[in-house]
């Protein structure tokens, strides 16, 4: 038997490579299987912010987070980072991204307050106030808050209620006024700078409200920052009541303790507002459709026995849904718009369903509990 020392070298390290292949292919699946979705990452065990995949996802956050403290929207902020799309986020630190749009900012906040609370790394707390210290920032005097900040040109400069944005905000600070215990390592002098944000909160809120005819009603998804009146955003999104936004400040407000005459009257004539403004006999379906983009068509139909709808937008003065495609004509048939828009949009919403079966029993209750001190 001939022995070839060469070819005997060639066979381990071929099959040292395939065993470190193996091996990492073996790490990267754990990774994978391990990694958490930035929608999911507030969903979690309590005990599961103190692991390594909860810090690895507090990490990515410090890498996304803006100079100014605040965070990019629409991002899977959880998914691994090479070191190669590192370096590359750390050269966007400086950009003017950052906005409280679709959960950004208050959602970063919330998950590293967790993981600080759970294993006290000082980074994540540093990251934490400087994001908060964001927020104290945004808020205008009047005590709205935009959607990006530094303040971009166009309806982003408006108090944002669209898409719970505002709301989201003022959750997260009452909690850290509040000294909710995930939040309990913030120094006093920011504990009260929050709550008297959370103040003007309320205050924005109450003179927000819209008047028609005398009473109060609903909230827009967004209002002039200046004026206070409902406003604009993109071309089918026009100035409306705004049901589904409406319902968020709503739950907002039963928050507030003691809840003042004043909220209470806000709280009470929204209900009634949405009693009103109810829908019956409609449902708002989805079919299977190849032959549109998407794959499926979004319409009315006709059923009697319907559970109650709410249309998004309702036109002011008139009550009526009204409905805008990509040429910002006002229409009052979802059908007459656009394809594009009418399968592409929330045009319908029943919210406001739980809002009066469920959580507005639950205020009055407890308003009915309050002391007369406490009701004053």
């Amino acid at each position: 038997m001939n022995f070839n020392p060469a070819a005997r070298l060639v066979t381990v390290a071929l099959l040292l490579a395939a065993l470190a292949w193996a091996a990492a292919a073996q790490t990267n699946d754990r990774v994978s299987a391990a990694a958490v979705n930035w929608r999911d990452a507030l969903k979690q065990k309590p005990e599961w912010y103190a692991g390594a995949e909860a810090a690895r996802v507090a990490d990515n956050l410090l890498v996304y987070q803006r100079d100014t403290g605040g965070w990019p929207k629409n991002i899977d902020m959880a998914a691994p980072l090479s070191g190669k799309e590192k370096a590359a986020l750390s050269e966007q630190k400086g950009d003017h991204e950052a906005t409280i749009d679709n959960g950004a900012t208050y959602t970063q906040l919330q998950f590293l307050a967790r993981v600080y609370s759970a294993a006290k790394r000082e980074r994540h707390r540093e990251a934490f106030l400087k994001g908060l210290d964001y927020l104290l920032a945004a808020q205008y005097e009047n005590g709205g808050w935009p959607q990006y900040y530094p303040l971009r040109k166009g309806y982003y400069t408006h108090i944002t209620y669209n898409d719970d944005a505002m709301v989201g905000v003022l959750h997260l600070l009452r909690d850290v006024a509040r000294r909710e215990a995930a939040y309990a390592f913030v120094d006093d002098a920011r504990r009260v700078k929050s709550e008297k944000a959370v103040g003007r909160g309320v205050e924005c809120i109450l003179k927000t409200q819209v008047v028609v005819g005398g009473k109060r009603t609903a909230w827009g998804a967004q209002h002039d920052e200046l004026t206070l009146a409902p406003a604009p955003a993109r071309k089918f999104e026009p100035v409306s009541l705004a049901s589904k936004e409406s319902v968020g400040v709503v739950r907002f407000l039963m928050g507030v303790e003691p809840a003042d005459a004043r909220v209470s009257a806000a709280i009470e004539s929204a209900v009634e507002w949405f009693k009103s403004a109810q829908l019956s006999g409609i449902r708002w379906v989805e079919k299977r459709d190849a032959s549109v983009p998407g794959g499926f068509e979004r319409t009315l139909v006709r059923d009697p026995h319907a559970p109650p709808l709410w249309a998004r937008f309702y036109e002011i003065g008139t009550g009526r849904p009204v409905f805008e495609g990509r040429d910002g004509v006002v229409r009052y048939s979802v059908m007459e718009i656009e394809p594009e828009r009418r399968n592409g949009y929330g045009w319908y919403t029943d919210e406001p369903l739980k809002l009066i079966e469920k959580d507005y029993p639950k205020w009055r209750k407890r308003l009915t509990n309050q002391t007369p001190t406490q009701a004053k």
